[in-house]
């Protein structure tokens, strides 16, 4: 005599299931992310907005008699705008016109020195095993690991001499490298010292012309940046990126 076999429906267990809801909404990474998306809707329709308004930012600077909070407000406006992603030329130009061209250029460096070490740190500890989990056997990001790891500090050097490089993207891809921090923030102070002067310089350069002076100046800050732009071309076949 055959016997069946009664097979039960497995009810679901709902405890394992909220408890799984709980861990991936409390998850640092999340959170994270999160307040990136709320950041960034701030910076572009909240109010934040104003932080991509030239006149705005120089009439706010300038009002400001504390020279110290101006400087501090000026430096945390830049990293936070570097974290997320979103170039700070117009504070460069602003930092110019409000500081002008060597403690503005020295303000905007530190600035976005800080801003990039945060973003790198980001991709690091935050961001670094699902992004090689998702691009671990992408081309180019070996391509790019393999010239960090050959020869670091000469190749974190080309990249940030370069201002048409992509700044922001470029602080996330070294976050993935092996790359130590500390050489990391160094090469990059020194290397963005160039680009960060000739966009302050077009800045300070700019209004001049503006107003009716020579705008000689203007010229040969625009060439220097030019000049710099040129780079990528001549370093692109040593690195092979």
């Amino acid at each position: 005599m055959k016997t069946k076999k009664l097979y039960l429906k497995k009810k679901p267990n709902y405890k394992h299931t909220r408890k799984r809801k709980l861990t991936i909404l409390f998850n640092p990474r999340m959170g994270v992310a999160i307040a990136f998306i709320v950041l960034l809707l701030l910076c572009t329709i909240g109010p934040a907005k104003p932080l991509f308004n030239q006149e705005f930012l120089v009439d706010y600077f300038n009002s400001n008699s504390c020279s110290s909070c101006v400087i501090l407000t000026f430096i945390g406006c830049y990293i936070l705008l570097t974290i997320l992603g979103i170039p700070g030329t117009i504070l460069t130009v602003v930092g110019g016109l409000v500081f002008g061209l060597w403690w503005g250029t020295l303000w905007s460096a530190i600035g976005a020195t800080l801003g990039a070490l945060g973003a790198f740190w980001t991709a690091r500890y935050l961001l670094r095993d699902y992004i090689k989990y998702k691009f671990a056997q992408h081309k180019g990001l070996k391509i790019f690991n393999q010239a960090v790891i050959d020869k670091p500090i000469a190749f974190v050097l080309a990249i940030r001499f370069a201002p048409i490089s992509p700044f922001n993207i470029v602080n996330f891809l070294f976050g993935l490298t092996p790359l130590h921090w500390v050489t990391y923030t160094m090469t990059t102070f020194i290397g963005i010292i160039p680009g960060t002067l000739a966009y302050t310089w077009l800045g300070t350069s700019g209004k001049s012309a503006l107003a009716g002076e020579d705008p000689i100046t203007f010229w040969l800050a625009l060439g220097l940046l030019t000049l710099l732009s040129i780079i990528p071309l001549i370093t692109r076949k040593n690195f092979q990126v």
